[in-house]
């Protein structure tokens, strides 16, 4: 049986482990999309040169920013006010010294090993009118990150790990940062991230799930995938049965909490509408581990963790701008 949450009083830092990547976000149509020949909505990993063949095509003018699931997580807690640090592994080059700068221009202390001889990840997010967005993804540096990297004292003073489910394609990695993150005292977050993600890893997922975490998030392919239950209310129950906090996000009909047996339920901000989804679910769990390192009830948690995953789909990309910060730091 799971264990009971106990938040570490004496800190609220929250530690994200994950990719270090950097977003590069471009609007186009989808006759464009089609002429790339991805696949709607999904990730394809591509090398450079293709990356830098398709914006070569556009007429757009695309934007950056820090990108990867956890280390969004990580950059909205520390916009929320919160103590932020993020683990990964960067280029050194000169999209990897942006990386760095902005993460500590978003108040998140960085720790990322850097490799000499291979550069930083990166993903171009192709976003068309419907607001879907499909990824060609190069993970450059982020696939080098080693296990011996992951030391307990990277973990130092964290009382959550937030750990990005894309790393369960990396059993050694995944297994090494949870045993650091365990023996510096922390309590320890999984997003899901994917159901392909969750049907690649069958074989670990659960037992790395019951031996490890206390904070469990999915949406609903993804507990579909982990649980095997279609039924929204048995397939979050089914979720706590495994982790102390389990959560169940349904999009535009907004998330269910589960906790001692007891299903909260967390409406939505706004009318559900988006002009782009890139990063719903990332902040949805930065205001929700920000509400729980904050000993705020579950309800509130749900409540920020709402606000930011409604402020985010009203922006193309995975970044909240300061006005839309503003607006949810008078919930808290």
């Amino acid at each position: 049986m799971p264990q009971k949450i106990l938040i570490n009083n004496e800190s609220s830092l929250v530690v994200g482990v994950g990719s270090a990547l950097v977003d590069i976000l471009l609007r186009e149509s989808d006759e464009f999309l089609a002429a790339t020949g991805a696949v709607k909505g999904g990730m394809t990993f591509v090398e450079p040169e293709e990356m830098e063949m398709i914006l070569s095509r556009s007429s757009q003018s695309p934007s950056m920013a820090p990108g990867g699931s956890a280390c969004n997580t990580i950059i909205g807690i520390g916009k929320l006010g919160g103590h932020a640090r993020f683990i990964g592994k960067r280029g050194g080059d000169e999209l990897g010294i942006m990386l760095d700068d902005s993460l500590k221009n978003q108040s998140v202390e960085p720790v990322l090993e850097i490799s000499d001889s291979i550069p930083t990840g990166r993903v171009l997010s192709i976003i068309t009118p419907d607001a879907q967005r499909t990824m060609l993804t190069f993970l450059g540096a982020a696939s080098k990150t080693s296990p011996g990297e992951m030391t307990p004292e990277k973990f130092q003073g964290a009382a959550i790990v937030h750990i990005e489910g894309y790393l369960l394609f990396n059993e050694e990695l995944i297994c090494a940062a949870l045993e650091a993150a365990k023996e510096a005292g922390a309590l320890i977050s999984l997003d899901l991230a994917s159901f392909t993600v969750v049907e690649a890893s069958k074989d670990i997922i659960t037992n790395i799930v019951r031996n490890y975490v206390d904070i469990l998030l999915a949406n609903e392919d993804e507990a579909k995938a982990y649980t095997g239950i279609k039924d929204e209310e048995k397939s979050l129950l089914k979720l706590a049965d495994d982790a102390e906090i389990a959560v169940l996000k349904v999009g535009k009909r907004g998330s269910y909490v589960a906790r001692n047996g007891n299903i909260c339920r967390i409406g939505i901000k706004g009318d559900g509408s988006a002009i782009d989804t890139t990063g719903a679910g990332d902040l949805w769990a930065s205001g929700f581990l920000y509400g729980l390192v904050n000993n705020m009830p579950i309800e509130k948690c749900g409540e920020i963790a709402a606000a930011c995953g409604h402020d985010v789909c009203q922006m193309i990309g995975a970044h909240i701008p300061e006005q839309g910060w503003d607006r949810i730091k008078t919930l808290i």
